[in-house]
């Protein structure tokens, strides 16, 4: 209900101040102007900041169609206080960024030949050719500092009903890249509805181009389909997960999604998290998927510790009751929520009382400070060597295990034990 509230107190400002009228926008399109006549507008807003202005949604990327070239850009921005930033020049992309905003101004293109994976283009200063060359119609309107639309393919009407439509023919447009087919998995997660029987025989037939497919695009597309909370309902729409699933076999727990739907709101979930649940069971399954898609070592790196720690929980009922002050002072609040919430959404025995009564805990829980250091035991007779960490090391993990407490007459002794 409030996040309702709220989409429609949004709504209603960006009605009121709508974004394009800012005056950085204001100066960038002035200065693409210059030398044109006004009635031949030189640059357009398009693609998720109209789509989210025209459904009242918070906008977060600019991005900008011009008919001007990467030279012609550049050479307008020179000694103002935008910094040029050649992000793709050889795709006809440059990025302005001036304090807080950033600009993806890209020429308008028309595709000369394509061979699903990459495409060869030619720059054009017709719109309509451009807008032909996008994949949706939603993500083919056009918007000019003015305020005034411009849709070629009619994505505004499509955008109203909520439909994800190819622009023209589904099958050619996913031979062109075969990539739109996850790409339409993303925005009809956003945008629910039915999906078109054609749309959907040209997704089968084509699922074998994906292996084209370079897997840091598949997983940089997937990882967007991670941020979307439209995910947790993906079970409701058959033909979305059947997709889905053939696309990403590996992703075997969907079933899970539905247990996170009933902790939402109580817990917030990052993509790691995501994957977690989708992936880690006994056998090693999130070990394949990190090969298979060659995924940072960050991202690497929290799962396998997401799987060690559910390893270890499940082997010690402890975990999360007696043994979970302990746990947390060692792992950190945020870590042991998450693994609150995975505990939960994984393991079909875990309560939805159980999950709250654990979280309560970890949030009350008041993080104490081990007041021994190094030069309290160099004060107490010890060297300063390698010795050192180790013996503190002893004392503050017998300071842990006796309710983080320990005696100054302990800690001697424990100096006096370990330094010989």
């Amino acid at each position: 209900m409030l996040n309702q509230v709220l989409k429609i107190l949004l709504n209603i400002k960006q009605k009121i101040f709508p974004f394009y009228k800012d005056k950085k926008f204001k100066f960038i399109f002035k200065k693409l102007q210059e030398g044109f006549p006004k009635e031949n507008p030189t640059a357009r807003f398009v693609g998720g900041c109209v789509r989210k202005y025209l459904t009242g949604e918070k906008i977060d990327d600019i991005d900008v169609a011009t008919t001007l070239t990467t030279d012609e850009i550049k050479n307008r921005f020179k000694n103002t206080n935008f910094k040029v930033v050649e992000t793709g020049i050889k795709h006809g992309t440059i990025t302005i960024i001036s304090d807080n905003l950033k600009v993806e101004l890209t020429t308008l293109r028309k595709d000369i030949k394509t061979d699903g994976r990459h495409a060869e283009v030619e720059y054009t200063d017709d719109w309509r050719l451009d807008s032909e060359r996008r994949d949706f119609t939603i993500n083919a309107i056009y918007l000019d500092i003015n305020g005034k639309i411009f849709d070629p393919q009619m994505g505004t009407v499509d955008l109203k009903n909520n439909n994800v439509k190819f622009i023209g023919d589904p099958q050619k447009r996913i031979e062109e890249d075969f990539l739109r087919i996850i790409r339409f998995i993303r925005f009809k997660i956003i945008y629910d509805s039915n999906i078109e029987q054609s749309t959907l025989n040209a997704i089968k037939q084509n699922l074998n181009g994906i292996r084209k497919i370079s897997r840091e695009r598949i997983l940089n597309e997937l990882l967007k389909i991670f941020d979307l909370k439209g995910l947790l309902e993906i079970n409701n729409n058959f033909q979305l997960k059947e997709i889905f699933s053939m696309i990403f076999p590996e992703l075997l727990y969907l079933k899970r999604l539905e247990k996170l739907k009933k902790v939402q709101h109580h817990s917030k979930f990052s993509r790691e998290i995501i994957l977690a649940i989708l992936l880690i069971d006994e056998k090693d399954n999130h070990e394949y998927f990190s090969h298979k898609y060659k995924i940072s070592n960050k991202i690497k790196d929290v799962l396998e510790k997401f799987a060690r720690d559910l390893s270890d929980l499940k082997k010690d009922k402890h975990y999360l009751d007696k043994d979970l002050q302990k746990n947390i002072y060692k792992n950190g609040k945020n870590h042991l929520e998450s693994l609150n919430l995975l505990n939960f959404t994984i393991n079909s025995k875990t309560k939805y009382k159980e999950f709250l009564n654990t979280l309560n805990k970890i949030a009350k829980f008041k993080m104490p400070n081990f007041h021994i250091n190094g030069e309290f035991l160099k004060q107490n007779g010890m060297k300063e060597n390698a010795t050192l960490g180790k013996v503190l090391n002893i004392i503050e993990e017998e300071w842990i295990n006796n309710n983080f407490k320990i005696s100054d007459d302990r800690v001697k002794e424990l100096i006096r034990i370990n330094s010989n």
